[in-house]
């Protein structure tokens, strides 16, 4: 069933790709050089899920086909290693060397602008993109990732997934109950040595060193909500204070929720016959009016640009 799921809703994606691939020789520890020239659209980093065990890009191929379609950046969607065989922080490694690379790169390659980056992420994508580009600065010390939207991703993985908290209408017998101990392989096996890295728990890291804008997308069937929950209220009140002290609007924060009542972890990457299309069509679409909100808050609009090409 999972096999015939994923091919209905995603085979137009592979049998006629819209999107090309590229394998960047990207390099750990390499000089860190600051961003070339400021490019025409922005750049989008998109890291799929799959439970840090496997996944391929196409499976965010619906998102980040609306994405640029709708916000005009250009949206790169990268793939990396995974557990078992390869726990944290490799994919966080993977993701941290990618994003270098874009920003050494991405406005000669792909005309994008890498003074206006955002990131998402589906499950475990959204996990990886917070946490591998979490704190970076440009040349005056400003967080170069401008906004973020993730969907019902793990924030939190200081317990494995049999101890967290489960929410009003969760089954009584889990039918995957034997696929929670691979699910743990990623962040498992050094969980005590790494437990309080924020790039593996990203409920941990500071307010300063995360992106400005962000939307959480929740469903409340999924034992990942109440840590999401929890790092929304906290960043929510971090924010406030923040404010208190006068942040400039380009220096304001954005800290949003979406949820959705009686959805389940996964729902939107299943095909239209399984679900109410309507909540992925909100979803995708608020998302992509969230990211145009902060393009435009830093400096592009699409609206504008089109307009211009009318003039030309």
């Amino acid at each position: 069933m999972a096999s015939a799921t994923f091919f209905t809703h995603y085979a137009p994606y592979i049998f006629h790709k819209i999107d090309s691939l590229s394998f960047l020789a990207t390099f750990r520890n390499s000089p860190y050089s600051y961003p070339p020239p400021r490019g025409k659209r922005p750049l989008h980093l998109d890291a799929h899920g799959g439970g840090f065990i496997g996944g391929i890009p196409e499976d965010s191929a619906p998102l980040c086909s609306q994405i640029a379609e709708s916000t005009g950046a250009v949206v790169v969607s990268v793939t990396y290693r995974f557990a078992p065989l390869r726990p944290f922080p490799c994919a966080h490694d993977d993701i941290a060397d990618v994003f270098l690379w874009l920003l050494d790169h991405a406005t000669e390659e792909f005309g994008a602008d890498t003074e206006i980056v955002t990131i998402s992420g589906i499950s475990a994508g959204g996990n990886l993109v917070l946490g591998g580009t979490l704190g970076a600065k440009d040349a005056r010390g400003r967080n170069i990732v401008k906004g973020a939207v993730t969907f019902y991703s793990p924030v939190d993985l200081r317990l494995p997934p049999q101890e967290k908290r489960k929410p009003r209408g969760w089954p009584s017998f889990d039918p995957l109950w034997f696929m929670l101990p691979l699910f743990d392989s990623y962040a498992g096996p050094g969980r005590i040595r790494n437990i309080e890295d924020p790039r593996l728990h990203p409920t941990l890291a500071s307010l300063a060193d995360l992106p400005a804008d962000m939307l959480f997308v929740i469903p409340t069937i999924d034992f990942l909500m109440y840590e999401q929950l929890d790092m929304v209220e906290r960043l929510q009140k971090e924010a406030v204070e923040e404010a208190k002290k006068g942040a400039s609007y380009h220096n304001s924060r954005r800290i949003e929720k979406l949820v959705f009542e009686g959805q389940w972890h996964g729902w939107l990457e299943l095909p239209s016959w399984a679900i109410d299309e309507s909540t992925r069509r909100k979803a995708f679409i608020s998302a992509c009016d969230f990211l145009g909100d902060v393009h435009r808050k830093n400096g592009f609009d699409i609206n504008e640009l089109a307009s211009e090409k009318k003039i030309v």
